[in-house]
């Protein structure tokens, strides 16, 4: 994954309630593009008109939010169905950072193991930075510090040092377990040692006998 430390950039304000992972992308997308190919079919419903031009009205079809890294959305953000491929959609279209009162809680988990950063605030936090990202102005969002700074005034916020540490090191759950890798072989030698009866099965090929 890529390692996410620091982002500056202006902010779409998408103040959309229980926005749905059916209306970040279609399913049926998923099933024939990469997932580096789903950026242009994200909030696909919403972008465009019926014939397949873009609608002007929506904010991503719109300088300078067309260029934007950050989303500030609706509470409940991401619920629905539990596909990965909403997460790779917003990655694809240039989103990295995602700010909202709440989310779908297999979204959220997935925005981490993806290189994204989901941040959760007070719905009256949240209000304010969606009067800012209408503004345009820019959003500098700080992870090893914990920070969200517009201009002089600074939203600090949590998040779950595990998660912290996947996107300061751009691992993954598995990425982070290998760099272990040298102790865990340490452990299994000197379990092997010291239980060789639990490591038969797995040396000799064979199947443990029954009972």
């Amino acid at each position: 994954m890529e390692v996410f430390d620091f982002l500056g950039s202006v902010a779409v304000p998408l103040p959309i309630p229980n926005l749905n992972t059916d209306v970040i992308v279609r399913v049926e997308r998923l099933t024939s593009l990469q997932r580096t190919e789903l950026g242009p079919y994200a909030f696909e419903a919403l972008r465009y008109r019926a014939d397949g031009t873009e609608d002007p009205g929506f904010i991503l079809n719109r300088a300078p939010f067309r260029e934007a890294k950050i989303l500030v959305a609706g509470e409940n953000f991401g619920c629905g169905s539990s596909r990965e491929g909403a997460v790779w959609a917003l990655m694809d279209l240039g989103i990295r950072c995602v700010i909202a009162p709440s989310f779908g809680e297999i979204f959220f988990n997935n925005c981490f193991h993806n290189g994204m950063l989901a941040i959760a605030l007070p719905a009256p936090v949240v209000a304010t930075l969606l009067d800012d990202a209408a503004s345009e102005r820019i959003f500098q969002v700080d992870l090893p510090r914990q920070q969200i700074r517009i201009s002089s005034c600074i939203v600090p916020f949590s998040v779950d040092p595990v998660r912290k540490e996947f996107l300061l090191r751009g691992l993954d759950g598995i990425g982070l377990t290998l760099r272990a890798a040298e102790r865990i072989a340490h452990w299994q030698a000197n379990d092997r040692r010291q239980r060789p009866w639990a490591w038969a099965v797995e040396e000799t090929g064979n199947d443990p006998p029954s009972r």
